[in-house]
């Protein structure tokens, strides 16, 4: 038995010595009086005043249940406020019907884990975020990867698949910043009968009316197999809802273990996901100020940096600003460097993305202000 426990633990430290050679290990930091560029509220409303306010003036008189949901939505943890909220959603996101989630991760996981049967196809975008990634591992399914937005590639693969067909990619790539080529996908799919499903975690919030997405702004949801909408993003609280036909959802509650066998969102959650859907509706200008932040960003940019091979930004008009500094002790020197001097910016390390596409996920908010903005690239600029 000890030499059991000797083996394993010489197997833990050896993996994590390979990280340190590697100089990609993580750690979990904390930052005080920093700019933030690395969060994802990129409308401000985990901040936002006016937001917490509104959730602390619900009226609470009327639940047994205040604390937490007491289990599972199959047992005791379900509740009118929460069915009620998955009829609102559905109303926002224009879907007959919706089902919650803890997370954007469990969601996914869930859904594509337990719809693929064996025998089908999944088809993944390979920039895919790694929960679209682990749920198909766990479906029966193969599973394929295609080129990212490369519809050629699609396609060839398309042409193979058996079964079923799926197609998973997501509204807004988290480490590009770019958008899903749609009009071509959703050609693609309906040439050779697939479904697609969409991962919507970085456009809720930003685009549509209330927030509804990228796809509802697009007026192209109604192409769509499923969506997973998240709310720990630019909707500034936590939670996730799966979108689909009322069939989808039905099946979803009884086959889905990832939903079946979790203690459900508490009451607080609930709450707070309706309230930041009402106060974006009434301050939806928030979209378009962040638009302009991110035009800002780009144009100065382009003024003080432009093109350059060690500090190439890829293109995006979202608020993901991917700026690729080969190497994971470089991006990490620079990341640390503009830490030093007041901006929270983080690196992204290999193995998180392909070794030599390392870089520095810029995230731009409505509360960046635009002499922030300039400050934040003047210090990049002497990285160059």
């Amino acid at each position: 038995m000890k030499d059991l426990h000797t083996c394993m633990t010489n197997h833990i430290s050896q993996k994590l010595h390979e990280r340190d050679l590697a100089g990609s290990t993580r750690k979990l930091l904390t930052t005080k009086d920093l700019v933030d560029f690395v969060s994802n509220d990129y409308l401000g409303l985990s901040r936002s005043k006016g937001l917490f306010e509104r959730i602390q003036s619900y009226d609470y008189s009327r639940e047994v249940n205040l604390n937490g949901s007491t289990g599972s939505r199959l047992l005791a943890g379900n509740s009118a406020t929460a069915q009620q909220l998955e009829i609102k959603l559905a109303g926002i996101f224009n879907s007959e019907a919706t089902l919650l989630f803890n997370s954007g991760y469990v969601a996914n996981l869930a859904l594509i884990s337990c719809v693929p049967q064996r025998g089908d196809t999944i088809l993944y975008d390979s920039l895919s975020h790694v929960c679209l990634k682990e749920g198909a591992f766990l479906s029966k399914a193969q599973r394929f990867p295609f080129r990212h937005n490369d519809c050629e590639d699609l396609e060839a693969k398309l042409k193979l698949a058996t079964g079923h067909i799926y197609i998973i990619i997501e509204s807004v790539y988290s480490m590009d910043g770019d958008l899903a080529p749609f009009g071509d996908m959703i050609a693609l799919a309906e040439k050779y009968g697939a479904k697609i499903i969409v991962d919507e975690a970085h456009s809720t919030g930003l685009y549509g009316n209330s927030g509804s997405g990228k796809l509802c702004a697009l007026g192209l949801e109604e192409h769509i197999f499923a969506r997973v909408h998240t709310f720990g993003k630019a909707m500034g609280v936590h939670g996730a809802v799966i979108c689909g036909s009322q069939e989808l959802i039905d099946y979803l509650i009884n086959f889905a273990r990832p939903f079946i066998y979790t203690t459900a969102l508490p009451l607080h959650s609930l709450i707070s996901i309706d309230a930041a859907f009402d106060y974006l509706s009434k301050n939806i200008q928030l979209q378009k100020d962040s638009q302009d932040k991110i035009f800002h960003f780009n144009s100065l940019f382009n003024q003080k940096i432009g093109k350059n091979d060690n500090m190439l930004k890829l293109e995006s008009h979202t608020p993901i600003q991917p700026i690729v500094v080969p190497g994971n002790k470089r991006v990490r020197h620079i990341a640390e460097s503009l830490q030093k001097n007041g901006f929270d910016v983080r690196p992204i390390l290999a193995p998180t993305v392909k070794e030599g596409s390392e870089r520095l996920r810029i995230s731009i908010h409505t509360h960046n202000t635009e002499s922030e903005i300039a400050e934040l690239i003047n210090q990049l600029a002497k990285h160059v």
